[in-house]
This record gives structure tokens, sequence and C-alpha cells, in this order.
């Protein structure tokens, strides 16, 4: 159907046309590493709120959400619908404060944060390779999910579809930089939201409703519409824990915080952003539970893949003009989160890791940066292909990563006078051994945390004590007036 279909050819086609033209136009913008990285804190509250909402959202919920959903029916509300709360909480705790030490030093990273607040040297350096390391994990979760839908859209092998739309996104963010990603999670951000709402209106239309839904699935397997899904409760609370708490620490998001023309328009993001991840949340829930309930009475083919059940909803059970402007909609979610890591992490190797262990960035940074951009798109695509899981299990491995390591040295610290550099060190350390260590063990069978509670929730349980408890053991840290200052704010 899809090659046969004009509208949804016509529709992705015209979609990756747009991005390769705000790619040029924003190569034009982009004549510092400070555009390239924080649009030169030149953004309105309405660009900030809608990119941060694209980047969150991404391939993890379009892709990797109906996918999980499908496999493990309600287990997933445990994310979702928990997430909105946590990344609120993230513009309540770190907005100002991120924006304001922004105004003091040169903040146009994470890393550079965690330098202005515990030092140089070891904290910069710990934070960039765990935002490195996240980075991979995540950025592959977007390139594998920009292959699932690329792939049913042209009908080619999953390499080759993941080839062409990394070769898409990485005109524009090499090009554009960070200035390329927000004006397109702009435009990308109104076709989410399209989607989100057409594709659940659709998705009940087909099945019945969630009456004829919920009696299907009831029927075939009662634990998958059950309150803790077919995962179990220990999986969906500490899944509940990782996206509450984790969500504080998600780069994607809170960097946006450091884009904003004036401080004064956080007043409302909180609010609007929360609402707006809810409006996205409903393709996530509605497609994977219709497209179960479809499969269960035999009016769908079973699917090679969970990570399949939105494209295959949208080719056999949406009509054709709908069908495309939803796979648009698939592509922006991807895109959008994809750009914004692969600048975190390119301006962690080039940027935080050299400042570390040389004391200044790479020569040449926006160069360096546009170089590493390109490679760790290529580097992520391999990852992805090798890991060989879910999307939306990819996905929690890298929200994982970055939670452990952010959360306490960053959301916590910044609010935090006692915090010592130790702490940070500790943290950050613990964050990434145990995530790795319980990930690999997973991976090779060697190892399960029992209960199937997630790795990452274990790893920032673990992180949070060890910062709480070295840094209380250590003598208190002298802070500077600047970073005083905006702490008491």
């Amino acid at each position: 159907m899809a090659l046969e279909s004009p509208y949804i050819l016509g529709c992705v086609v015209g979609y990756l046309l747009v991005c390769f033209l705000i790619g040029a136009w924003a190569m034009g913008r982009t004549h510092s590493i400070s555009d390239f990285l924080v649009a030169g804190q030149t953004l309105g509250p309405v660009v900030v709120v809608v990119a941060a909402i694209s980047s969150v959202m991404s391939g993890f919920g379009f892709v990797g959400g109906p996918g999980l959903v499908f496999e493990a029916g309600m287990s997933s509300l445990w994310m979702t619908f928990v997430a909105p709360l946590g990344a609120g909480v993230s513009w309540i705790l770190l907005a100002k404060r991120l924006r304001l030490l922004s105004e003091a030093r040169e903040v146009l990273t994470l890393a550079d944060a965690v330098a202005a607040r515990y030092g140089e040297g070891v904290p910069r350096l710990l934070m960039g390779l765990a935002v490195l390391l996240g980075v991979l994990g995540y950025l592959g979760t977007q390139i594998m999910a920009l292959g699932f839908v690329l792939r049913a859209v042209l009908n080619v092998e999953l390499p080759l579809a993941m080839a062409i739309g990394v070769g898409v996104l990485a005109f524009y963010s090499v090009a554009g930089g960070i200035i390329a990603g927000v004006y397109t999670d702009l435009f990308q951000g109104v076709i989410m939201a399209f989607a989100a709402v057409a594709v659940c209106w659709r998705s009940l239309e087909a099945t019945g409703g969630m009456a004829a839904i919920s009696e299907t699935l009831w029927q075939t397997d009662p634990a998958l519409i059950g309150p803790w899904g077919d995962r179990g409760p220990l999986t969906a609370l500490s899944w509940y824990l990782l996206f509450a708490l984790g969500a504080v620490g998600q780069p994607q998001a809170i960097t946006k915080f450091l884009m904003l023309k004036d401080v004064r328009d956080l007043r409302w993001g909180a609010l609007l952003f929360g609402a707006g991840y809810v409006v996205l949340s409903l393709l996530w829930m509605s497609v994977g539970l219709a497209m179960r309930a479809l499969v269960e009475r035999g009016a769908q083919a079973p699917l090679a893949s969970p990570d399949e059940a939105a494209p295959a909803f949208l080719l056999s059970h949406t009509p054709e003009w709908l069908a495309g402007i939803v796979f648009a909609g698939l592509l922006a979610a991807i895109m959008s989160t994809a750009d914004s890591f692969v600048n975190i992490g390119a301006a962690a190797v080039v940027r935080d890791i050299p400042t570390a262990l040389f004391g200044r960035p790479a020569v040449a940074e926006l160069f360096w940066t546009r170089v590493a951009t390109g490679l760790l798109l290529a580097a992520s695509a391999v990852f992805a292909l090798y890991m060989e899981n879910l999307v939306a299990l990819l996905g929690t491995f890298g929200w994982g990563t970055f939670a452990a390591a952010i959360v306490p040295s960053v959301a916590l610290g910044l609010n935090w006078k006692r915090a010592t550099r130790a702490g940070c060190v500790a943290s950050i350390i613990v964050s990434l051994l145990l995530n790795f260590a319980l990930e690999l063990a997973a991976r090779f069978e060697l190892y399960q945390v029992p209960g199937g509670v997630a790795t990452g929730c274990v790893a920032l349980l673990a992180s949070l004590a060890a910062f709480i408890f070295v840094s209380l053991l250590t003598p208190p840290p002298l802070l500077h007036d600047d970073v005083a200052a905006v702490m008491d704010l």
C-alpha cells in the first residue's frame, strides 16, 4: 500500500524536503558554537516549550510506545502517564537556575553547569562521558525507530531505511545545529499533536471503542489490561519511579532552558509542557491496544515485531491521507529528538571532555562539533542494530542512563548547597558502572535484576544514595558568590 499511495509518499517526501530547507536556512544563522548548541539564547517561550515536548516524546513514544503497549499492555501506563509530571517538575526545579547560571557563566552544556557548581576537572569529565554514553543509547533508539517507519513506507530493508533517514538527519543537524533542530521541532510539534488526536480517534473507530477492545483482550489475556499489565507490579512501579523522577534528568529537554531569550518566559512552561505531553501520549496508548485487539480477533496479520504496531496500523487501518500526515508526524517525532541528542553528544566530544582534560575545548570548535555530529549518527546506528531490542526498551536504557547521572548532580545539586564535589563524582561513577554492568549482564544472560525491576531505576536510586551520603560525609563546599546567588533565587 505504501509504495502505491501518492498521499503517503507525498507527505513523507514533503516533510523530508522541509527538513532540508530548514537546515539550509539555519546554516546561514549558525556562526558560533553558542548558535550551534543553544541557538544564541534568542528563542521565545512557545518555540522552547514545543521543542522540549517534541524532543521528549520522540520515536520512543510514537513508535516504541505503541510497540510496548502491544507487547505488555497497561504496564506502559506507568511510563507515559507520569512523565509529564516529572517533566513539569524539571521546569520548577531547574529552569530558572540553569538559565540564570548561563548569564553568570558561559554555560552551553550540562557539563558547563556541573563545572560551575562543583569545579573543573573530574566532575566535567564524568558528566561529559555520561552524556555521551546516554546519547549513544537514546540516539540509537531514534535511528532504529526511523528505520521502522521508512521501511514501512519505502518497502526496503531495515539497514537501508536507517541509512536514508540518517542521511537526511545528518544534513540538517550538521548544517544548522540546534537552530535547525528547534525550528523543525516547532513544525514537527504541530504535526505530532494533530497525528496523536486523529490516530486515537481512528483506533477507537476501527476497533469498536474502548469497551470492545477491553472485552477482546480480557478474553485472550486478562493480565494485559490489568493495572500492572503483562510485566507485573515491580516492573511497573520501577518504571513509575524512573519516569517520574528521571524526567528531571533528560538533557534533550532541560538544555532547552538555556536557549530562552528572557528568563521571565518560564512562567507557564511547566503547565504547557505537561498538557502537551498528555495530548501526544494518546497515540502511544491507543494504537498499541487497538492493534493487539485486531490481531487477537484475526482482523490483522500477526506482527513480525511489536515495533511495527504503529506503521502497520497506519498502512492497514487508516485513510491514506491520514496515514500520510501521521507518517510525517512519526518522522517528526523521531527526528526532533535525534537532532537534540546528536548536538548534545557532539558537544560532549568536542567541548566538555577536552575542556576537562586539557583546559579548553577543541580548536575550531564549531567545525569539529559538526564533524562529531556526523560520526555520532553513524556510531548510534551501528549500536542500535547490534542491540536488537525493542525501540521502547532501548529508550528506557537511554532514559535511565541520563536519569541516574543527571538527577543527583544537576537537579538536586543546584537546589542543595550542602552537595559536594565528591558527592557529584561518586554519584556519576556509581550511575555509569551500575547501569552498564546490569545492562550488559542482562544482555549476555549473566544476571537479571529480580522481579523485572528496571535497570535504570536501580542505578538512579543507588546514584542518589551515593550523592547524598558522600556529600554529608565530606566537608561543606565553598560556593562562588555568583553560583550561590543563583541557588538562592
